[in-house]
């Protein structure tokens, strides 16, 4: 028992360690209902100072995890990211000599991240899949409408644009052609409906309008 809480409350396990206390906390007060699950999303995935996905919903995007509660998303990333480390540490940090083992731990930590990632999203995809079907699909009479992007960018892997509905406008997740890039403020055309993931291709207006 003495090795384990030795472990786990040193560097780097202990990083993973109170990511995931925290989470445990997050989930305890969510399942009471004092924490909102929406507000803690949005305020790890929205940029406070333009009201748009910041890098971290970029970098859930290119996960394929779309959707997916962003807490659900930190837990499971944070669970196996623990388990790297705590054995990394258990197994060869511990051996080392003192400077030599902060080094080795940063670039564990870091390392740490990609199979985690790669676990969680392998994990979750199929949840994100299942939250893209459970959403109310816009009427298809909408492809053919024009819209501007609103999100710092749009390419094929996230992006969202607005569209005028005759009320207070259409916001969508809207995916571009392979290998274009749109910035914000650029008029696009909604073409296709992509029923996997519940998302709309777009097209930039003038290259519509060129066909």
């Amino acid at each position: 028992m003495t090795e384990f809480l030795n472990t786990v409350l040193t560097f780097p396990t202990l990083v993973c360690s109170v990511l995931l206390a925290f989470c445990t906390v997050y989930w305890l007060l969510a399942a009471t209902g004092i924490v909102d699950f929406d507000a803690v999303d949005g305020w790890l995935t929205i940029d406070g100072d333009t009201a748009e996905p910041n890098v971290v919903a970029g970098m859930v995007a290119r996960l394929g995890l779309s959707g997916v509660p962003m807490m659900l998303v930190l837990t499971v990333l944070s669970f196996f990211g623990w388990l790297i480390t705590y054995f990394a540490h258990l197994f060869l940090l511990q051996h080392l000599p003192d400077g030599l083992r902060w080094i080795a731990g940063a670039g564990t930590l870091i390392v740490a991240l990609l199979p985690g990632a790669l676990v969680t999203s392998l994990l979750l995809r199929p949840l994100a899949a299942v939250i893209a079907r459970l959403r109310p699909p816009v009427p298809p009479s909408v492809l053919g409408r024009a819209g501007a992007v609103i999100s710092p960018y749009a390419d094929a892997d996230t992006g969202r644009a607005q569209f005028d509905d005759g009320g207070a406008g259409l916001i969508l997740q809207v995916r571009t052609l392979p290998g274009e890039r749109l910035g914000r403020g650029d008029r696009v055309v909604l073409i296709e409906h992509l029923e996997s993931d519940n998302t709309y291709r777009v097209m930039s207006e003038t290259a519509f309008h060129q066909q």
